[in-house]
């Protein structure tokens, strides 16, 4: 495996990504494209999932949004709809890779990531599937409720135009203000690489149209694996649970005592892996002529309990 610096443009800004090619890469590779979401890097956590793609013969994108990480555009501004125009333009770029084949793309997210990643299939019916992990798909049925003074002072910030912290304890105005988030975040951050992730986000985008991909499932056209950790905090499990029921393709797996941050490491990242590698190698790895491609076993780990 080899990973390299690339840069592509959405909307004629760069967004700084890495690029995994597997070693001994065949003519017609499938590729995943990935991202967090909201103001998560590519330094964060994201790389040991890439690394895995790659052992087994896929190619990978990891992505910065603009205006996060190490991309260019304005610092910190976030609006659902610009971060998707960054996933469209990912797309684009991985179809135009030399060696890519572009009818076996896969979109790949975490969180709100992992919304983008519904999203941005349903909006092209040619990618070939799609994976959600601890999927933050509906911020009015699934989002943490903080109380209503704290609700009240983010909304004053988004009227006034102002940043707010993304992650942050309960009694705090902050995007991210579950019980235990705060910790489980920065953790994800002091372990990933040499990380550019910064505490602030725009605030206007929370008086503009509710961030509600989990509404599309209905209508994807490839298969979709939705990992949901049935203790996160953060995005509640109920609502990805249905939308992945709703989805004609839909494949979920639920992760028991695992919460919002902890598929970064240990047990349940090995769970959320085996899993992933099953599901691409039974959906992707045979492209749309019908003719396999060459698989690469993978070291088997152990799972935590899934179903």
């Amino acid at each position: 495996m080899n990973r390299n610096d690339v840069n592509f443009t959405s909307s004629g800004e760069r967004c700084a990504a890495w690029l995994y090619r597997p070693d001994g890469a065949q003519p017609s590779t499938p590729i995943i494209v990935m991202a967090h979401g909201l103001s998560g890097t590519r330094r964060d956590g994201l790389d040991p999932f890439a690394e895995r793609f790659a052992a087994i013969g896929a190619a990978a994108i990891v992505f910065d949004h603009r205006g996060f990480g190490d991309s260019d555009g304005e610092q910190d501004l976030f609006e659902p709809a610009r971060q998707l125009a960054d996933w469209g333009a990912a797309i684009a770029f991985a179809r135009s890779l030399p060696g890519i084949d572009p009818e076996r793309v896969v979109t790949f997210g975490s969180s709100m990531g992992g919304g983008n990643a519904l999203a941005a299939a349903a909006d092209d019916r040619l990618v070939a599937a799609a994976i959600s992990q601890v999927p933050f798909l509906d911020i009015v049925t699934q989002a943490y409720r903080p109380s209503a003074r704290v609700a009240a002072r983010m909304m004053v910030a988004a009227r006034l135009g102002r940043h707010l912290p993304a992650v942050g304890q309960p009694d705090e105005a902050a995007f991210i203000n579950a019980p235990d988030s705060e910790v489980g975040w920065r953790r994800v951050v002091a372990n990933g690489e040499d990380s550019r992730w910064r505490d602030r986000v725009s605030a206007r985008w929370l008086l503009g149209h509710p961030f509600r991909p989990g509404r599309l499932a209905g209508r994807l056209h490839c298969p979709w694996l939705v990992c949901v950790g049935e203790a996160d905090q953060v995005a509640k499990p109920g609502p990805a649970i249905a939308a992945a029921r709703r989805a004609p393709l839909g494949e979920l797996r639920t992760y028991e005592g695992v919460d919002h941050f902890d598929i970064y490491d240990g047990p349940a990242h090995e769970a959320l892996i085996a899993d992933q590698l099953s599901f691409l190698r039974r959906h992707v790895w045979t492209g749309r002529s019908g003719q396999a491609a060459p698989l690469r076993d993978a070291a088997r780990h152990a799972d935590a309990p899934a179903t």
